[in-house]
């Protein structure tokens, strides 16, 4: 259903070392980088037919994340959903909400890990266990 997901970033290169890693949990590479004709630079990490993008914003504003927004990355394991969480903090990351582990739901039970990047954007770490 998604070609790509970007986000803005303040600043590409603590965004970089913060991905690189976070990103490098899933088993993404080194991401592609281009500088537009604009100046601005974008990071793009492909993943299985997947594309995350850090970009700095084309308009020369400040980058700010999207109020309520959240965006989920699909684990293999309830441990890649501990290892995301750790990376990310262990990177520059901050943990947001409940600590990471299972929850039970209406949509069955789910291991869960919630934190925010080095600019404030959600990120969701998630293994559906049925």
């Amino acid at each position: 259903m998604f070609s790509h997901i970007m986000v803005g970033t303040n600043d590409i290169e603590r965004s970089k070392k913060f991905y690189d890693a976070v990103l490098g949990t899933f088993g993404a590479s080194a991401p592609f980088r281009n500088v537009a004709s604009t100046g601005h630079t974008r990071l793009f990490y492909r993943h299985e037919n997947s594309t995350f993008c850090i970009s700095e914003p084309i308009n020369g504003e400040q980058a700010t994340p999207a109020n309520g927004g959240t965006i989920g990355f699909a684990c293999t394991s309830p441990e890649q959903v501990q290892q995301f969480h750790a990376t990310a903090l262990a990177h520059g990351g901050q943990a947001a909400e409940d600590p990471p582990g299972l929850r039970e739901g209406a949509m069955g039970p789910m291991h869960l890990a919630y934190v925010r990047d080095p600019d404030g954007n959600k990120l969701c770490a998630i293994y559906r266990a049925a």
